[in-house]
């Protein structure tokens, strides 16, 4: 059996909302315009689809797609490698298997954590699935606030006002989590855990409901990120990814500094506030 369709179909319009014909290279087919992009037969055109094949497509009626297709919608739409990886996923043909919350439990990978101990001097932070805390630093405490393993990073940003109160763009990254969690959710399906945390986020925020509807995707990016810290003042990081080889789902997070910079300078004083707030 296929893989529930609602999701593709919901993707693919919302991609297709997005672009004008302009945009896709094209003349607008005439007539009267009541979407804001391309009409579905201006985009069965671009990738070589008949009009009702692709509205089977959209409405969750087609059963297999092929690659060809996939790529050929990839290509008309303008889609990134991320959001054409995305449509593969939610093309796939699965087995219908019932959502779980049985599943491996993830180790922190040796070397990354090796990684993290080498790295002492600067905020890390090792995620794994569903943004879940795999390990983190002292200075990660110290610049953010102490995780425990076990705990979200997910449900941290959008629950804890703390993350608001610190991170000065918080909008641009609890946004991008969401984006990587609907990448995740096409991933594993089947995860009855991430099906959970998203369920939960979405009916505790609007924001989270507002960017999911967004259809947006992600993967873990390096950026930049501002911190607005009661003690040490404004700082900022530029955020690096490693990734462990034997594990892709395990992400160590730098919060890497420029040299002799501000952000340098305070973060051993951060480091000796931190010890001596946890000693008294």
């Amino acid at each position: 059996m296929a893989r529930d369709r609602a999701e593709l179909g919901a993707f693919l319009r919302s991609r297709r909302d997005r672009l004008t014909p302009a945009q896709a290279g094209m003349e607008p087919f005439p007539g009267p315009r009541r979407v804001p992009g391309l009409r579905k037969e201006e985009l069965a055109v671009l990738a070589g689809l008949s009009p009702d094949y692709y509205s089977r497509l959209e409405q969750g009626r087609q059963s297999t797609i092929s690659t060809a297709v996939l790529d050929g919608l990839a290509r008309a739409l303008r889609l990134t490698e991320v959001e054409h990886a995305h449509l593969v996923d939610l093309a796939e043909p699965t087995a219908r298997r019932r959502a779980t919350t049985v599943v491996p439990v993830q180790r922190a990978d040796p070397g990354l954590l090796r990684l993290m101990s080498a790295l002492d001097h600067l905020p890390v932070l090792l995620l794994g699935q569903r943004t879940d805390v795999l390990a983190s630093n002292a200075l990660f405490s110290a610049v953010q606030k102490e995780l425990e393993p076990g705990s979200s990073l997910a449900r941290f940003l959008f629950l804890d006002p703390v993350a608001r109160e610190r991170i000065v763009n918080w909008s641009y990254f609890a946004s991008n989590t969401v984006a990587t969690l609907r990448r995740e959710a096409a991933r594993r399906p089947q995860d009855g855990r991430l099906t959970a945390l998203i369920d939960d986020l979405r009916a505790a925020d609007p924001d989270v409901a507002r960017w999911w509807d967004d259809h947006q995707v992600r993967d873990h990016a390096s950026v930049r990120k501002l911190i607005n810290h009661p003690v040490g003042g404004d700082l900022v990081f530029d955020i690096e990814i490693v990734s462990a080889p034997r594990d892709p789902d395990q992400q160590l997070i730098v919060y890497t500094v420029e040299q002799d910079s501000p952000t340098a300078r305070v973060l051993p004083l951060l480091a000796s506030w931190h010890r001596d707030a946890r000693v008294s």
